[in-house]
């Protein structure tokens, strides 16, 4: 499986693939969270394919990031998982996201990069097979934009940390427009990446790479990371427009083995990932749309909790986790802005709703995982009854009135983040929907 991936990019942009219309690709996993995570494996077992989990240099990195995991014990993590799941973790594909400078942009360039070189060796000694090379963000001491040669240069210096370990990974570049994760304003359009910008950007980084000595490794640059169109903010979804997109994606006739990485895909109708895909967005990463999903779920479980179970022996999840983000509110204040700013009430329905969900960063929360836990167990002890099912879960309840679904709610919040994936898999499979 380590060539998957750019096998997968030169079948689809090759002549035969152009000519019979082909619509294939894959999703990425960008969560940290093991019902996530194994939702996906079950998911890829089911459809017979590979399963891309990828971590990005926030999330995981030789300081343990904020999931305090190195790349190491990330890959033991997520193995650990497939193993559970049932899933040859030779079809196990880690990726790492947006590599580079980033987590330390607050310093000077040469400091930052220094530390950026040893995240990506971190990486690539772990065996990571996708890289994504994204030394975009300028730095304490940097002017402002920086250029694409000053991008390209830092690039190709991660790419020769990754390049001296023993593994050949494929490399993605570029960057998108906003930042990952969600817009934090509201938004009415979202700038399609200029396919003279993209163009430059390849031409830039092929010169770079070639001057420094990694034309063999610019063999392996499957994907290019632009800004197709898609987007969310806190409570709308920016659609895919294909026909805006038509200039853009003429760039893959002009490159054969590459691809386009579209970010942000979360939320998207199945028809708008059918589409991407067919347009060259072969790769698209999902990540708070997965925890959206579980979290939807986790409450909904909550509230059949509060009609099962006497008070004193409640979870109380909900409460729990709002008091374990109002407890440390570094992880959402600056983006949960309200409207009017400051307002307690709009800050607190984003706080819980929000598209972006920054939720998802609290789940580790020990007070939290032990709610969780509570949850579970307390549900697990009774029957939950179908028509109960029905109001809470009913994208569940059928399969579980069809017997395809045990009525446990481990089951029912596997089933809920597989029913976000789905979509992705039949997109990236050309399945009709």
């Amino acid at each position: 499986m380590h060539d998957y991936l750019q096998r997968l990019a030169q079948a689809r942009t090759g002549a035969a693939a152009q000519a019979a219309g082909a619509a294939h690709g894959i999703y990425s996993i960008c969560s940290a969270h093991p019902l996530v995570i194994e939702a996906a494996m079950h998911q890829a077992l089911e459809d017979g394919t590979p399963v891309l989990v990828e971590a990005t240099a926030n999330q995981v990195n030789q300081f343990g990031g904020y999931t305090g995991m190195q790349p190491a014990g990330f890959r033991r993590f997520v193995l650990d998982i497939a193993s559970r799941a049932g899933m040859p973790h030779e079809r196990v594909l880690l990726g790492g996201d947006h590599l580079g400078p980033t987590p330390w942009a607050d310093r000077p360039a040469a400091e930052a990069m220094e530390l950026a070189q040893d995240l990506v060796r971190a990486y690539a000694c772990a065996g990571f097979v996708k890289l994504h090379l994204d030394a975009s963000m300028a730095c304490a001491d940097d002017a402002v934009p920086l250029d694409d040669d000053r991008i390209a240069r830092r690039a190709a210096r991660l790419c020769q940390v990754a390049e001296q370990q023993s593994a050949r990974p494929v490399y993605v570049i570029g960057t998108e427009v906003p930042v990952p994760g969600g817009a934090s304003h509201a938004l009415e359009q979202v700038q399609i990446t200029v396919r003279a910008d993209a163009m430059r950007t390849l031409q830039v980084h092929q010169q770079v790479f070639a001057q420094e000595g990694l034309a063999q490794a610019w063999q392996r640059v499957i994907a290019l990371v632009v800004q197709p169109g898609v987007e969310f903010d806190h409570a709308r979804v920016v659609d895919y427009m294909p026909a805006e997109a038509a200039d853009l994606k003429r760039l893959l006739q002009q490159h054969p083995g590459l691809v386009f990485e579209a970010h942000s895909t979360d939320y998207q109708r199945p028809e708008a990932l059918r589409q991407l895909v067919r347009d060259g967005f072969a790769i698209l990463k999902v990540g708070p749309g997965a925890t959206f999903a579980l979290r939807e779920a986790l409450f909904a479980l909550a509230a059949m909790e509060e009609l099962l179970i006497d008070a004193p022996r409640r979870s109380h999840l909900p409460a729990v986790l709002e008091s374990a983000m109002l407890g440390k509110p570094a992880n959402w204040q600056r983006y949960y802005r309200g409207d009017p700013p400051g307002d307690p009430d709009a800050q607190r329905l984003l706080r819980i709703y929000s598209y972006s969900d920054r939720i998802r960063y609290y789940w580790a929360d020990p007070c939290v995982q032990a709610a969780v836990t509570r949850l579970m167990d307390n549900l697990s002890a009774c029957a939950l009854p179908e028509n109960m099912i029905s109001q809470f879960l009913p994208g569940q309840y059928q399969a579980v009135r069809a017997g395809h679904l045990p009525p446990s709610p481990r089951a029912l919040v596997l089933d809920r983040v597989r029913q976000a994936l789905r979509p992705y898999a039949q997109a990236c499979a050309g399945i009709a929907h």
